[in-house]
């Protein structure tokens, strides 16, 4: 490290001298700036600062040396102090004249200003007389008798005469302090902010936690990023603008997507901004070279506390000769893109998302008033519909206010038609969400954009990269623009043109190797892809979408609900392939994750006539419905599947979708039309001789009957189901049967009976290693043995159980939030037996949680259990 002169001290105890004694002067103010800098490194310094416990009182001599000679030592080890001080002694470099206090003085002094040079000893004049003046002048001193000595060391400061005899009076006629040159005023250039500004609190918190973070010894460099119109330049302002006090040096601003002055087929180059800035800093020339700028800038910053805000940067070669090299200053970047790149210069990154629904409906009330309290549903719908982008949902309130007749729910519907948010809101008549999208847009690679605009046909929220690597691969066939380079393999292809996606916040990555649009960003895609790809690749592009869902719907089949396969309807060679999934949990968590889009594949195919894909898809759906029971799509699904089913002429597929849409429509308490439709399948299994198939029917019209308590009618359905799969060696479905006759028994309050059957359909089902099935029979087994009293003489047995079947639900090969629901209810009412009302809240509270989204119905039963009683 390089030191601090060994005169420092001197010179900075000269400079204070010549500074005069006014403490509002620009060079005091700047002075306490170093002090601050310097208490940065040693806060004990801030004791010897005039001021610190001397209000009004003259500060002795002594005091100000003490200043001079720890600020020297504190600069010998400290760069900040050491950089602040020798900027502060080049704008007022000493000698001044001595002051009282001092070793020696100068005529005219103030009390209490600083001291000249210690080592200066004093020099007596022979003989003074006031000079004339319209104010009396000092006392002159006595002359000293005796000769003057001044060694080599010594340092005068001031008028002093040496000589060996004068005669006469001596005047001193000090020459005018020249005038210092012009300040340049303190640059404030930050964007003016708005009176109101919503939300971001934890925006906010996150970036005061990450300048928090900041080594001290580092520049502080802070990337704000994320979509067009999510607020990026107004949050970075407003929080710039909140730190004021902590840059007194200044706050610049660029804006680094303009266009450039000299080039208009580009953003403007740093070179252009570095010059703005030194000139704003003061410099009186700058040199041609963006190397010779950046090199300047860093100079002339060094040192400086000030703040510097870049906005609408497109990379990070763009901000990287802008950046300061002082850790007093801060850099604040804004950009659509993540500008990864800058991760290595130190930058932390931080992802701005929409507002929080509440604060969003608070700006949209901005214009709409008292109309968006009377209809908080519509305010909601509408905030959602502009993604909750504070730029959308502004424009919408903006909206409001020039039309006060219009209703919300007028503006939701106008929203939720064509082209949504992205083209109908408009500022002068452009669609200022389009404008910003599509610029994103054309910057991407040739490949990106190709896969941008053919994931926006899909009718998806998710997309897997192994999907996106078919759709390169299959652009690659037919020869147009797309994602692949020269050389390179469709799957790098696809990661080259995600990972240009990404960075643009066009696409966001929710998992490993899986993707979402934004929802304003998805009606941008597919208007661009429906425009720009031609008929035929538009829909192979969905052909692909359709096979991918079929072919990994499959697997999570075979690893769910292998018993459930349909025989001679195998996939044929050459379809999309499939999504590796790696085992239950990870197959049900893909069927969980790709719901909307399995259902959007079922919907395309029935709209496009793809009818075999139609009802094979719906019934591959089967696990997905069975654990996690979402009653409309099933329902939805399963009405579109029978279609198809019955116009491809397929009897097994029309079978399939009544008696597993039947279910749907049980489980939604449409008990008749669900009766109906299990009537239907077993007409057409009569028909056509499928034993199997009317077992099945007759289970599902027994458990209808069983659900509205005509429990006799129930127990024949049941028994003859039995007896039919029995008859085929229909070993699975034999033990399902017995656990339907169990509940029949619990219903009927035959404990005994439905103990017995319950234990035998468990036995079966566990040799036959059908996992789920056996943790629903043990669970049902665990509750009967609690309502009995746990009659095997084995205390708590039933609970015991319970517990496990609820482990089993909780994760692995048998989850299931459905059956967890239940075990938690059953175990509450096991607590509340026992008098454990404690226990009894716990465990309903957390069923509740669950059926708030599974079903309300029952979670109103939940909350009948937890009133106080």
């Amino acid at each position: 490290m390089r030191a601090f002169p060994s005169d420092g001290s001197e010179a900075l105890l000269s400079a204070m001298a010549a500074c005069g004694a006014d403490p509002e002067s620009p060079a005091w103010r700047e002075l306490a700036w170093v002090m601050d800098t310097a208490a940065r490194a040693d806060p004990s310094v801030t004791r010897l600062w005039p001021g610190h416990g001397t209000r009004g009182q003259p500060v002795e001599a002594t005091r100000w040396q003490q200043l001079a000679d720890t600020l020297g030592e504190l600069a010998s080890h400290d760069a900040s102090t050491r950089l602040a001080l020798t900027k502060w002694l080049r704008n007022y470099p000493g000698p001044g004249p001595a002051l009282p206090g001092s070793a020696s003085m100068s005529p005219g002094s103030a009390p209490g200003a600083p001291p000249t040079s210690p080592t200066s000893p004093p020099i007596p004049p022979a003989s003074t007389q006031p000079a004339p003046s319209p104010a009396p002048a000092p006392e002159p001193p006595t002359p000293a008798a005796t000769t003057n000595l001044i060694s080599g060391s010594s340092v005068l400061h001031g008028p002093n005469v040496q000589a060996r005899d004068i005669h006469g009076g001596v005047h001193f006629h000090p020459s005018a302090t020249p005038a210092p040159p012009p300040r340049h005023p303190v640059p404030r250039q930050l964007p003016p902010v708005t009176a109101r500004f919503i939300g971001r609190e934890t925006d906010r918190h996150a970036l005061d936690a990450l300048r928090a973070e900041r080594p001290a010894h580092a520049p502080q460099l802070l990337v704000i990023t994320g979509l067009a119109g999510v607020g990026k330049t107004t949050f970075a302002a407003h929080w710039l603008h909140e730190h004021a006090d902590s840059f007194p040096d200044g706050q610049l601003y660029a804006d680094l997507g303009a266009r450039n002055t000299a080039a208009e087929d580009g953003p403007v180059s740093p070179a252009t901004v570095l010059e703005a800035f030194l000139i704003a800093l003061g410099a009186s020339s700058v040199p041609s070279g963006t190397a010779q700028r950046s090199a300047l800038w860093r100079s002339t910053t060094s040192g400086l506390r000030l703040a510097v805000l870049l906005d609408s940067a497109f990379t990070a070669a763009q901000v990287r000769p802008l950046l300061l090299g002082t850790p007093t200053g801060l850099t604040v970047v804004t950009s659509r893109n993540n500008l990864t790149g800058l991760r290595v210069d130190g930058a932390s990154v931080h992802r701005l998302e929409g507002l929080p629904t509440a604060s969003a409906v608070e700006l949209l009330a901005v214009g709409g008033g008292t109309r968006v309290a009377r209809e908080p549903a519509a305010a909601r719908e509408v905030v959602r519909l502009c993604g909750r982008l504070p730029l959308a949902v502004a424009l919408a309130s903006a909206q409001l206010a020039l039309r006060p007749h219009r209703s919300v729910s007028a503006l939701a519907d106008s929203l939720s038609r064509g082209r949504g948010a992205v083209d109908t809101l408009r500022v002068d008549g452009e669609a200022v969400m389009r404008t910003a999208l599509d610029m994103s847009y054309d910057v991407l690679p040739g490949g990106s954009r190709a896969l941008y605009r053919r994931m926006g046909l899909l009718p998806a929220d998710r997309h897997d990269l192994s999907l996106l690597t078919a759709l390169a691969a299959d652009v690659e066939e037919q020869g147009g623009e797309g994602p692949g380079e020269e050389g390179v393999d469709s799957a790098e292809a696809a990661d080259i043109a995600v990972d240009a996606l990404v960075e643009s916040n066009l696409l966001e990555e929710t998992g490993p190797g899986t993707y979402r649009f934004h929802d304003l960003v998805q009606p941008h895609a597919r208007r661009l892809g429906e425009e720009l790809e031609d008929p035929g690749l538009r829909e192979r592009t969905l052909r692909r979408f359709v096979d991918w869902c079929l072919s990994t719907a499959a697997s999570a089949e075979g690893i769910l609900t292998p018993s459930h396969r349909l025989a001679g309807h195998d996939l044929p060679a050459g379809t999309t392939p499939a999504t590796p999934l790696d085992g239950p949990e990870e197959a049900l968590t893909w069927l969980d994750t790709h719901r909307n889009g399995l259902m959007g594949a079922v919907r395309l195919s029935a709209r496009l006539g793809w009818n075999s894909s139609c009802w094979r898809l719906t019934d591959l759906m089967w696990p997905l419905f069975l654990r996690l029971r979402p009653s409309e799509m099933w329902i939805e699904a399963h009405r579109l599947g029978l279609e198809a089913a019955r116009r491809s002429g397929s009897r097994q597929g029309e079978g399939r979708m009544l008696t597993s849409g039947a279910i749907g429509l049980r489980d939604a308490g449409r008990y008749r039309e669900a009766a109906d439709w299990y009537r239907q399948a077993l007409e057409a299994a009569t028909a056509d001789g499928d034993v199997r198939q009317q077992a099945q029917a007759l289970s599902g019209l027994g458990h209808v009957a069983l659900l509205a308590h005509r429990l006799d009618e129930a127990r024949g359905h049941f028994e003859h189901a039995l007896r039919l799969r029995e008859s085929i060696g229909y070993r699975r479905g034999a033990a399902l049967t017995r656990r339907r006759l169990g509940e029949t028994a619990l219903t009927a309050g035959d404990l005994a009976t439905a103990a017995e059957q319950l234990r035998r359909a468990g036995t079966e089902l566990d040799a036959l290693g059908e996992t789920y099935e056996a943790t629903r029979v043990l669970a049902l087994l665990g509750h009967v043995l609690d309502r009995a009293g746990d009659p095997d003489g084995e205390p708590g047995g039933g609970v015991r159980r319970l517990r496990e079947a609820l482990g089993r639900f909780r994760t692995g090969e048998a989850r299931s939030e459905h059956w967890e629901a239940r075990c938690l209810e059953w175990l509450g009412q096991a607590a509340e037996t026992r008098g454990d009302r404690e226990e009894s809240v716990r465990h309903y509270e957390a069923a509740r949680a669950l059926l708030r989204r599974l079903s309300p119905e029952d979670a109103q039963r939940l909350d009948d259990r937890l009133r106080p009683r």
